[in-house]
Parts: structure tokens; C-alpha cells; sequence
């Protein structure tokens, strides 16, 4: 299951992991980001225990959002070592998510 990230967890789940993470940004009212949410959780178990990935509600974590720019949703990051090392505006197929996984995985 996908990562429920916050303002308060942010820090620790993600920009202090060694591993890769993969941010869907996101809203309850986001009909794109209704569409990717079953990809998202298909992602999220496949890669579990090689990469992070996680969803921030952007309406109830609106720091977060602001500090990394998000201005469209659905806005993926992908993040390693705490810095934005990709990133995907707009709903995309699972394939190219994949794709940008396993590119910033090796």
C-alpha cells in the first residue's frame, strides 16, 4: 500500500531514506488523480521494499506542496537523497512510471 505522507512526516519518510521515493501529489476533489490512484497502489506493491512510494494530500498538506512549487495535480516526484531527481505532471500509464522507477533505481 502506497505511503500516507504528511507536513509532519515528510522529513523523515522520505528526504531521510536511502531509498528512492516516488510522491504522488494529490486531492480528493482531483478526478486525474482518482484515475492514477489504483496504478499508484499496483506500484506501491510491487516495489515494495526497493523504493518509497507514497501520496500527499496537498489540501491538508499544503507545506509540502508549496515548497516543492506543486501547482498542477496529479504531480509526481521522484525523489533520492533528498533532492527532486524527476518528476511527471499529469496522469501517465503505469508502463512510464515504471520507466522513471527503474531509471533513478540502478
Amino acid at each position: 500500500m502506497a505511503k500516507h505522507l504528511t507536513d509532519s512526516n515528510f522529513q523523515q519518510e522520505v528526504l531521510n531514506s536511502d531509498k528512492l521515493a516516488m510522491v504522488d501529489f494529490w486531492a480528493e476533489w482531483c478526478g486525474p488523480c482518482k484515475a492514477i490512484a489504483p496504478v499508484i497502489e499496483e506500484i506501491a506493491r510491487e516495489y515494495e521494499g526497493k523504493a518509497i512510494i507514497g501520496k500527499l494530500d496537498v489540501d491538508n498538506n499544503p507545506e509540502t506542496a508549496m515548497k516543492y512549487g506543486i501547482r498542477n495535480i496529479p504531480t509526481i516526484l521522484f525523489i533520492k537523497n533528498g533532492q527532486v531527481v524527476d518528476k511527471q505532471v499529469g496522469a501517465v500509464p503505469k508502463s512510464h512510471l515504471v520507466a522513471m522507477l527503474n531509471k533513478h533505481l540502478s
